[in-house]
């Protein structure tokens, strides 16, 4: 008697399987299909604000700077690029060019070395951290018109108080003129911005030196290491991100400066604190009424900042690599 080895069943065949994986595949591609489009609901908001708030004056703005364009009189057609030499042989600006630098350089090395001293001064939890990490963060909710306002009614010679505190003290004779030469009117805005700007760059580093574990600390301490060279070693190279993000931040800011000098200054005294975004104002609504210079200046001031903000990330990029 023979015994039979039991045969497999047969395989299903290929149009079976097809038939039932093709409702599971549909279903797939339905739920990618309606988390594609749910993506793009989520991104229209932004788009649209981009288009309309930069792309659309962005196009704006170049086809003005390749323009004889007035500020009353509209297009009056192409004259490029006369816009462009017209603005770079104005008088004043490689003055203001100068003076910008200047500005940039000396409120970016300040305002990082008080908001980084300030920061390691309320690292650690106290009983006063609270009411001082409050205190130094207050002035950043204030605007920075509103601030420049009341800066200029303390830099007052006659009825300000910085000015009558140094008399009573005896640092001078005579009434203060904080704003009347170039130099104190220089410091005197360094000041203000620092006075407002400090505190949102301390709580920017707060967070970065939050993050470092005590470990760290605790493993190079037992390995003899002091202060400074925890500070150099350790703090600063574990911080560089956030440092060069504050410095970014700092030297964008500066570069388009206004405010502050529109409403203490004015460009003055003799146009010694007149800045680049000044000199565009003027262009576009003082004197000539002239769109198409400002445009120029304009788009002369955003080839700049590209060019300075790709290379401080390729610096970025190169340290951390």
């Amino acid at each position: 008697m023979s015994i039979q080895a039991p045969t497999a069943p047969p395989a299903a065949p290929a149009a079976s399987r097809l038939t039932k994986d093709g409702p599971r595949r549909r279903w797939q591609r339905a739920l990618r299909r309606r988390r594609g489009l749910a993506g793009y609901a989520y991104a229209a908001p932004t788009a649209a604000f981009v288009a309309v708030f930069f792309v659309v004056p962005l196009v704006l703005v170049a086809q003005m700077s390749v323009s004889d364009w007035g500020l009353f009189a509209g297009d009056k057609g192409v004259n490029a690029p006369d816009n462009f030499t017209a603005a770079v042989d104005q008088r004043l600006f490689w003055p203001a060019v100068r003076f910008t630098v200047k500005y940039t350089v000396v409120t970016t090395v300040i305002l990082i070395a008080m908001a980084l001293l300030l920061a390691l001064l309320v690292q650690e939890s106290t009983r006063w951290t609270g009411f001082l990490r409050t205190a130094i963060l207050v002035p950043s909710a204030l605007g920075l018109a509103s601030a420049s306002l009341l800066f200029y009614a303390l830099y007052s010679p006659d009825s300000g108080p910085f000015g009558a505190a140094a008399q009573k003290v005896g640092l001078t004779d005579q009434p203060v003129s904080f704003l009347g030469t170039p130099n104190h009117a220089l410091w005197s805005t360094v000041a203000l911005i620092v006075w407002r700007y400090a505190g949102f760059y301390m709580l920017l580093l707060l967070v970065a030196l939050q993050g470092i574990s005590a470990d760290v600390y605790e493993a190079a301490e037992l390995d003899g290491a002091g202060r400074w060279q925890r500070f150099g070693r350790i703090t600063l190279p574990l911080i560089r991100p956030t440092l060069a993000l504050c410095t970014i931040l700092c030297v964008t800011g500066s570069l388009l400066a206004f405010d502050q000098f529109y409403i203490l200054t004015k460009g003055g005294p003799d146009n010694s604190t007149l800045t680049i975004v000044q000199l565009i104002y003027n262009a576009a609504f003082q004197g000539g009424n002239d769109l198409g210079l400002a445009a120029a200046l304009s788009i002369i001031v955003l080839a700049a900042l590209l060019l300075i903000n790709a290379g401080q990330f390729r610096w970025l990029r190169g340290k951390e690599s």
